[in-house]
């Protein structure tokens, strides 16, 4: 199965789209680009020079991946979700050279409307509210809202509001998989059940 690409897109000479990856209308994904299987751009999507993404990524509509930007695995961009890549833009002043680089781990949600200001890390599994704004990193399954984000709860892998204080030490099972989720000083694992 190759990559289904509208003929309204532009994809630029170099870039590398997995199999299975569709790319829908009046998208533009820059020759440098390094994107893996089964993922889905929606329309006027743009992604830059210096982005990886990897497989099973979903970026819906109206988003911009800009260069120093990698998106690992299983990652959800929702509609109008931005990311920046200089930290103290000026018109009058190129900084091409200052681009903080953002990273957002396996299986992170990222909501509609949301932006991630650059130079964070948004943990595996974390999930950010719509409209919320990311200035600092974010735990694994860190559930953040508001502006600017704060963490308000503990989000399960299959994005489920896990019933976890934020501190101390506690265990929950997720209700769909049974699963079990331990809370050891301000960090999520998870357990699979055997």
């Amino acid at each position: 199965m190759s990559s289904n690409i509208h003929a309204t897109a532009i994809v630029d000479d170099g870039a590398q789209i997995g199999e299975g990856t569709r790319v829908w209308h009046w998208v533009h994904i820059s020759g440098g680009a390094r994107i893996g299987k089964a993922c889905s751009f929606g329309q006027n999507v743009y992604v830059g020079n210096d982005v990886q993404i990897g497989d099973n990524v979903k970026v819906q509509n109206n988003v911009s991946v800009y260069d120093a930007v990698t998106l690992e695995d299983d990652v959800f961009c929702g509609p109008s979700m931005v990311f920046t890549n200089v930290y103290n833009p000026r018109s009058a002043v190129t900084r091409k050279n200052e681009y903080r680089r953002t990273v957002v781990r396996k299986g992170a949600t990222l909501g509609a409307n949301c932006t991630i200001v650059c130079g964070v890390t948004v943990g595996a599994y974390a999930f950010v509210a719509a409209g919320a704004v990311v200035n600092r990193d974010v735990k694994a399954y860190a559930l953040m809202a508001g502006v600017p984000a704060r963490q308000i709860g503990w989000m399960s892998e299959q994005g489920n509001r896990l019933e976890l204080p934020l501190t101390g030490n506690a265990t929950c099972i997720c209700a769909d998989t049974a699963a079990s989720y331990h809370l050891n000083d301000g960090e999520v694992t998870k357990e699979e059940q055997a």
